[in-house]
């Protein structure tokens, strides 16, 4: 009966509930103000002096900006349509959405990656951070046991941001999300308390690409780097794969857009990217991703200097062996072809 007032103290009161004292870390007094006084570094490779990079998220928090879009990723939780699925589940009461989800913060596991892109590795890693659970759910998917079975544990905001913090001390150049959009308003409060406990290295967010055009655009100014999967061009080849998602080729595409409009190419400083969006694509088997397609796509709409992972380690996990051509691995042709495909396209900056 109390209607909107109820369901805005609900949210309050989980989020209040949430924010639980994992442990208080001393950052020798680091603070956003001294952080934003920080203005150059040495380029060892020239000689010069090249302004630190800024974090976008460190913007909008001192603006205030960033709380009014925290709660309105909240506010998504109550109906869930964080994803392009919008199952409508009332996750803050606890059920549990296609995702697989419900309220909690749940985590797979914290690696200091050297496996990812060359130009978010560098010489220190990437601090990457698994999410259980996964908003697409497909037949093939490399990592089934954390994405279908949602192995990991539950963890609190306070905790997430500690994680995020001793990253940053063991000298990663960026925080990396793996499979965020499920668990944004978590990972959204999390990133503000480890900001407000000196988190200054850039935002990465590592999706499948089936997102909302709302979610990207209230994460414009949040995130520096994105690398998205583009899976397939076609959404009836892809509507089975991926468990019923059968618009996913016109959200992925429209989020790869909206991603690069707001950060562009990557900007790399020392061989390492500060910001930018790199698109990964996985050769399947028979070309059933459309790789011809998805090269000339991102030429006319992204520009030649895009940059494209072109990945070949597609192996038939979890049901794929029941989906034919899915029950092998690809051939080297398949993926020298994709390889010509991108040369053909025009683009400059894929691997």
């Amino acid at each position: 009966m109390c209607g909107e007032m109820c369901r805005m103290s609900s949210r309050r009161k989980f989020i209040k509930n949430s924010l639980l004292t994992a442990g208080a870390l001393t950052l020798g007094g680091w603070s956003l103000h001294a952080l934003a006084n920080t203005s150059a570094r040495r380029n060892t490779a020239g000689g010069q002096v090249v302004p630190a990079y800024r974090p976008k998220y460190l913007d909008l928090i001192a603006s205030g900006e960033f709380e009014k879009r925290e709660r309105a990723f909240w506010a998504k939780m109550e109906r869930c349509n964080l994803c392009p699925r919008e199952c409508g589940t009332n996750r803050m009461a606890g059920r549990k959405g296609i995702c697989s989800s419900d309220h909690n913060l749940r985590i797979a596991s914290v690696d200091i990656s050297h496996n990812e892109e060359r130009v978010t590795v560098g010489t220190r890693g990437t601090g990457s951070i698994f999410m259980s659970n996964c908003n697409l759910l497909c037949i093939f998917c490399q990592n089934w046991q954390i994405n279908h079975r949602g192995d990991g544990r539950n963890i609190t905001h306070e905790e997430l941001a500690n994680i995020m913090i001793r990253l940053q001390q063991r000298g990663v150049h960026n925080i990396g999300i793996v499979t965020p959009t499920h668990m944004v308003p978590h990972l959204i409060t999390g990133l503000r308390l480890a900001a407000e406990k000196g988190l200054n290295i850039p935002f990465l967010y590592n999706s499948s690409g089936y997102e909302t055009m709302e979610v990207m655009q209230l994460l414009d100014g949040i995130v520096d780097i994105y690398i998205p999967d583009f899976k397939f061009q076609d959404s009836e080849i892809a509507a089975p794969i991926l468990q019923g998602a059968h618009d996913y080729t016109e959200y992925a595409a429209a989020a790869i857009k909206e991603m690069h409009r707001q950060v562009g190419n990557p900007v790399v400083v020392n061989g390492v990217a500060n910001s930018g969006v790199i698109i990964r694509h996985l050769i399947l088997p028979e070309n059933l991703g459309g790789a011809d397609k998805l090269v000339r796509w991102i030429a006319d709409e992204l520009g030649t200097d895009t940059h494209v992972n072109i990945m070949r380690q597609f192996r038939p996990e979890f049901r794929a062996r029941e989906f034919p051509p899915l029950d092998r691995r690809i051939t080297p042709t398949e993926y020298a072809q994709a390889m010509r495909w991108a040369r053909e396209a025009g683009l400059r900056n894929f691997h």
